[in-house]
C-alpha cells in the first residue's frame, strides 16, 4: 500500500477518535452530578486498561521495562491532563475550557521546533493557528478574562500536547498496542490514588443508576479504549503537527452532536468555526493530495 494511502487512512482513523470523543460531550453530559470527575477518570482509565489487556492477552508477555517506561510516561502525561481539564472546568466555562485546551495544536509544533530545532514549515504553522481561530468561535460565547481555571486548562493542554508528542516518539520504537495498556493502565493507577484525595469515598451506590453506568461503559470502551488505541495506531503513520490539528476536531463533533441530540443553538459564528477548522485540516494534509 503506498505510503499516502496509508497516510490517508491513519487520518481518517483518528478522524472517527475525535468523532467518539465529540459524542462524549453528549453522553456524559450530566454524568459528573452522580459520579465525582477524578472517579469518572478512574473508572474509564480502568475499564478501558482491563479491556485492552483482555483483547490483547498475547502481546502481554511482549511487556519490557523499556515499554512500561514509555508507556508510563504517556500514561502520566494524559492523567496530568484530564486532571487539569477537569479541576479546571470548575472554574471556567465549558466554552473556554474547550478552546484552552485545544491549544495543543499550537503547543505541538513550538514544542518540537523548540526539541528539534526544526521548523515544522508554514503551512503547519498557518494551519494550526486557523485551527485554534475555528475552535475559538466553535466554544468562545462568554468573557476571555483568564482566572485559574483557565490557567489550569492551559496546562491541560500543554499535557495533552506532551502526550501526542511523545507518542509519536515512542510509537517509532515500541508496540503501539502495548503502550497503549500501559498508558491507560498508568493513568488509571494515578487516578484511582488521588481519587479519594478529590472526591472522598468511591460513590458505590451511584453506579446502580442505569444511565450512570452507561455513561461509564461508553467512556471506559469507546472514549477511551477504542479512541486511544486508534490514536496510538493511527499517529503512528500521521506528522505529529499534522494529528495534533486532526485532533482539535474534538471541538467541532461536540458542537454538532450537542447540536443534534441535545438541541443546543448552532450560531453562524460557529458555523464559520467549522468551515475554518477543516480548512486547517485540509491545509494540513494538503500534501497528500
Amino acid at each position: 500500500m503506498r505510503k499516502n494511502t496509508i497516510t490517508i487512512l491513519a487520518s481518517l482513523g483518528m478522524l472517527i477518535t475525535t468523532a467518539i470523543w465529540g459524542f462524549a460531550f453528549v453522553v456524559v453530559k450530566d454524568t459528573v452530578d452522580t459520579i465525582p470527575p477524578v472517579y469518572m477518570m478512574a473508572f474509564r482509565f480502568t475499564i478501558a486498561a482491563v479491556g485492552l489487556a483482555l483483547i490483547c492477552a498475547g502481546k502481554i508477555k511482549k511487556l519490557n521495562p523499556s515499554i512500561l517506561l514509555h508507556g508510563g510516561i504517556i500514561g502520566i502525561c494524559l492523567f496530568l491532563a484530564y486532571l487539569l481539564q477537569t479541576v479546571g472546568i470548575q472554574y471556567t466555562t465549558a466554552g473556554k475550557n474547550a478552546f484552552l485546551t485545544t491549544v495543543y495544536v499550537i503547543f505541538v509544533p513550538l514544542i518540537l521546533w523548540i526539541a528539534t530545532r526544526r521548523f515544522p514549515g508554514i503551512r503547519i504553522i498557518i494551519a494550526s493557528i486557523m485551527a485554534m481561530v475555528g475552535v475559538a468561535l466553535l466554544t468562545l460565547q462568554d468573557s476571555l478574562l483568564m482566572n485559574k481555571g483557565d490557567v489550569m486548562t492551559l496546562l491541560c493542554g500543554f499535557f495533552f500536547a506532551l502526550q501526542i508528542i511523545f507518542i509519536a516518539r515512542y510509537n517509532a520504537t515500541e508496540d503501539a498496542i502495548l503502550l497503549t495498556i500501559v498508558q491507560l493502565a498508568a493513568a488509571a493507577l494515578l487516578s484511582w490514588i488521588l481519587a479519594p484525595f478529590f472526591d472522598g469515598p468511591v460513590p458505590l451506590a451511584q453506579l446502580g443508576n442505569s444511565r450512570t453506568l452507561f455513561s461509564i461503559l461508553y467512556l471506559g470502551l469507546f472514549s477511551t479504549l477504542l479512541a486511544f488505541f486508534l490514536q496510538n495506531i493511527c499517529q503512528k503513520h500521521t506528522p505529529t503537527s499534522v494529528a495534533a490539528i486532526i485532533l482539535s476536531l474534538e471541538a467541532f463533533f461536540g458542537v454538532v452532536f450537542s447540536w443534534i441530540f441535545l438541541k443546543e443553538i448552532l450560531t453562524p459564528a460557529m458555523i464559520v468555526g467549522c468551515v475554518i477548522l477543516f480548512l486547517a485540516i485540509v491545509l494540513a494534509e494538503a500534501d497528500l493530495f
